[in-house]
């Protein structure tokens, strides 16, 4: 008797806490959202990854690096893609100047000697070794050995010059004498003609052999379209060299007083009767009689920047050379993204290094590394694969090509005959991102969600029998109570 009516008034409070408790949340069944998607406890992780519409890694475009040792023109448009222009030049390239990818080229490889734009070439190797505000006082030995018909700026031994000064005179009016002084002033002539053989292959233009470094006639001198793409992409990425060759014109100090001069690159500066190319950063021109005219020049539009070098143009007369670049220039705007790149300009990774990189990457990525950990070190090893892959290493010898000879007087950067000119664009370096480095991180969320949403239920699940055990609990005590009460009361009465 005494244990039913403890069960009956158990069972009435456990009845009345369950009338009045909310219906667990565990039985609830909500409409499903792009979240719960994820984490739905059955769906397997690689159905939960693109429910939530996790992006898809891009595509790596492999690019042949063998592809621009091909003779002829190198070119691969998309459906959509503008016509290349004609044009004469014996060697040209287009390249974007923040990727390094080559959009189009002809004989990209093909040696030929460079004449004034090896200047660019010596910038890179002199320019980081002196302050802009430094001063020197030119000997005469300095001014000794400059080749008969040079392009001079107008130094004179004995005066003081501030290296600003010096630069102007290469850049803006082709200074032999210039270069020169600037070559004194960081180990020699024959000193910084080595210097700058070691920056050429540092920066993977292997087809240049220098012997005069301010790009006068030489035997042996030679380089290609290529490297001066690759020497001008390079000057786009230092702010010094792309204010120098950008400045059309200066004021040059020659004593007590000084005098104007102006950029010989008509692209920039728009003089004899070449318009101006909007856009144009510039960097340098050159010409001598066995070079003919050359040119390697970068142009912005919008956040695209592109350099383009065209070698000795053989028909048009002297001023080809620009005009045959504005059309190059023009093509390689308009095809932004209707052609595939052909080759590249960056150095390209020994095999070796590129595969030890993707490896240690990997083991990052095995090692227990956290959820951005394991795809930043994917994207390095992407990188490195690229780059690896998009570019050149050793190049055959040029066969065809004419011998370098010795320059006539009289004819070297001639601002008559010659187109020489400088200007330097400023380079972009927008990297691509990597959309797929996110995707392990929405894995992870996706893989942990539904553990802890079993985890919950399987907690709602059990909130009812805890309640009802803690109810007649309750109602056990309270009856005992009262009939302990009822007793006591008894008793006195």
């Amino acid at each position: 008797m005494i244990v039913t009516s403890a069960v009956r008034h158990a069972a009435a409070g456990s009845a009345a806490l369950l009338f009045v408790l909310p219906v667990p949340a565990a039985v609830a069944s909500p409409a499903p959202t792009v979240s719960s998607v994820s984490s739905v406890p059955s769906a397997p992780s690689v159905f939960r990854a693109s429910a939530v519409g996790e992006p898809t890694p891009p595509v790596r475009r492999y690019v042949d690096p063998a592809r621009l040792d091909q003779r002829g023109v190198q070119v691969q448009p998309l459906a959509g893609a503008p016509r290349l222009p004609s044009a004469s030049a014996l060697s040209w390239v287009v390249a974007d100047a923040s990727t390094g990818e080559v959009l189009a080229a002809r004989d990209a490889h093909r040696k030929l000697p460079p004449a004034s734009t090896l200047k660019a070439l010596f910038a890179l190797t002199a320019l980081p070794h002196h302050d802009p505000s430094d001063q020197h006082t030119v000997a005469d030995s300095e001014l000794t050995g400059i080749g008969a018909g040079s392009s001079l700026v107008g130094i004179k031994e004995g005066y003081t010059y501030k290296v600003s000064d010096l630069w102007n005179g290469v850049f803006l009016s082709s200074g032999n004498d210039a270069v020169h002084v600037l070559a004194a002033m960081n180990g020699g002539w024959d000193s910084m003609a080595r210097k700058m053989q070691e920056k050429a292959r540092s920066l993977g233009a292997n087809d240049t052999h220098v012997v005069s470094p301010d790009g006068y006639d030489a035997p042996g001198q030679v380089s290609s379209a290529y490297d001066l793409a690759v020497f001008g992409r390079a000057g786009l990425q230092d702010p010094a060299f792309t204010r120098y060759c950008s400045t059309r014109y200066a004021d040059f100090p020659a004593g007590s007083w000084s005098y104007g001069i102006a950029n010989t690159n008509r692209l920039l500066t728009g003089e004899n009767g070449v318009d101006r190319y909007p856009g144009l950063i510039g960097i340098k021109n050159g010409y001598t009689s066995n070079a003919g005219n050359t040119l390697v020049s970068a142009a912005k539009r919008g956040d695209r920047t592109l350099v383009v070098s065209v070698m000795n143009p053989q028909e048009g007369g002297g001023f080809a050379v620009y005009e045959e670049a504005r059309s190059l220039l023009d093509w390689g705007f308009e095809a932004a993204g209707s052609v595939r790149p052909v080759g590249s300009l960056l150095p390209e990774r020994p095999k070796a290094e590129a595969d030890a990189r993707a490896v240690a990457a990997s083991r990052d990525g095995r090692g227990g590394a956290g959820p951005e950990t394991a795809p930043r070190a994917g994207a390095v090893a992407g990188t490195a694969s690229a780059e690896a892959s998009g570019t050149k290493d050793a190049r055959p010898e040029e066969t065809g090509t004419k011998d370098v000879g010795t320059k006539d007087a009289g004819t070297k950067d001639s601002p008559v005959e010659g187109t020489p000119a400088r200007s330097a664009p400023v380079r972009g370096a927008s990297a691509e991102g990597d959309p797929a480095q996110g995707a392990p991180a929405e894995d992870g969320r996706a893989g942990n969600e539904p553990d802890k949403a079993s985890a919950a239920s399987d907690a709602s699940a059990g909130l009812p029998l805890g309640l009802i055990g803690t109810a007649c609990a309750a109602a056990l005590a309270l009856w005992l109570w009262r009939r302990r009460a009822g007793a006591g009361g008894s008793a006195q009465g």
